[in-house]
């Protein structure tokens, strides 16, 4: 047996250490009016901390699941009950093909920032292309992080490196009601990516890598590649059980696997040749499929010039905006032989030695 280890988590806060952190969401006077109200909510939500009331609402499992008597949390059934529907609708052929378009800058004119993105202006020209070929079109807006009230993508655990069937899919680990962990927005987004044919990340560059806004997404994205469908098979967050249900084999389910991909990597100063390679390995590896060289872009967008002036130098770089409408035509095109059974992952029948 290979035993969990402990010893780094930290205690639970205290009563005193609670009520300052709960307080911190209600300063502005305004609540004043509603403190003997506020102090009962407190007192409830210490209550849930304490008793590590993580799950709101449960419900017992059912016949489709390992053990049909444990208690899954009825959000996390709700969204697994949405994936279902969004994967058998993604392979129905008689429907429209559909693309995710992923906005990866954190910057829009609703935060600090005061001003769109470049990075969303591609993506807008993107979908006119797409859109003019009869697809749907579905898009994710990231930067709505920074200015959308209460909106969360909460990090991701890492219990996938506990034992794989400890990371489910999709992710369980949210929303943690004892922890005040809600308003998770990956329950929507696993369905976007579920319900695509395809998906085109637009991200700029910050410190040589990705926005923390799309990092967030890609890490939350892991139980796609492996994640345990049935949870009952771990009764919720059972390392041990885990360890030992992924050391009889496990499969490695790839969830989004056969999915086209494009990326439009942009940046002024360094670093696009690394991310774009990095967005690249880590969609191939989920078993996505490139859509030819020209679906994969990285380019400087005003090398070393004014940041204040960036939008005034993308309306003159006209070349780089028809490299971004050949990626969405280079997508539109891998979609279409996708569908019609022409474009397929020459390896998909080799066995990997070592499956991860």
């Amino acid at each position: 047996m290979t035993a969990p280890r402990k010893g780094q988590a930290s205690a639970k806060i205290g009563r005193n250490e609670f009520h300052v952190r709960f307080s911190r969401s209600f300063m502005d006077p305004a609540f004043s009016l509603v403190k003997d109200a506020l102090a009962s909510v407190e007192d409830v939500a210490l209550s849930n901390y304490i008793n590590s009331h993580k799950a709101a609402v449960t419900e017992k499992a059912g016949s489709e699941f390992a053990d049909p008597e444990y208690k899954l949390s009825v959000e996390w059934k709700a969204n697994r009950d949405h994936l279902l529907a969004a994967e058998a609708r993604q392979k129905d052929p008689v429907t429209a093909s559909r693309i995710l378009l992923i906005n990866g800058s954190a910057r829009n004119d609703g935060s600090c920032a005061g001003e769109i993105s470049k990075t969303f202006r591609m993506l807008k020209l993107a979908k006119a292309v797409l859109e003019a070929e009869q697809i749907e079109v579905d898009t994710l807006d990231l930067s709505r992080l920074t200015s959308d009230y209460d909106r969360h993508i909460h990090p991701c655990k890492g219990c996938v490196s506990t034992a794989m069937p400890l990371c489910h899919w999709p992710c369980s680990c949210y929303p943690n009601h004892a922890q005040h962990q809600t308003n998770d927005w990956m329950a929507e987004i696993y369905g976007q990516w579920t319900a695509a044919h395809a998906v085109i990340i637009f991200t700029p560059v910050y410190w040589y890598q990705t926005p923390s806004v799309l990092k967030l997404m890609i890490d939350r994205l892991v139980c796609a590649d492996g994640g345990n469908p049935d949870p009952t098979t771990t009764h919720g967050k059972n390392a041990q059980e885990a360890k030992d249900l992924e050391l009889q084999g496990w499969p490695y389910p790839k969830h989004l696997a056969g999915r086209a991909y494009g990326l439009v990597v942009h940046g002024d100063v360094a670093g696009i040749e690394g991310v774009r390679r990095g967005l690249s390995d880590w969609l191939e590896w989920m078993g996505l499929i490139d859509a030819g060289a020209l679906s994969r872009l990285d380019r400087f967008v005003g090398y070393y010039k004014s940041y204040a002036e960036s939008h005034v130098i993308y309306d003159l770089d006209l070349a780089f905006q028809q490299e971004v409408v050949n990626v969405a035509k280079a997508v539109a095109a891998a979609v279409a032989q996708l569908r019609q059974g022409h474009l397929s992952m020459p390896d998909a029948g080799l066995q990997k030695p070592r499956p991860k």
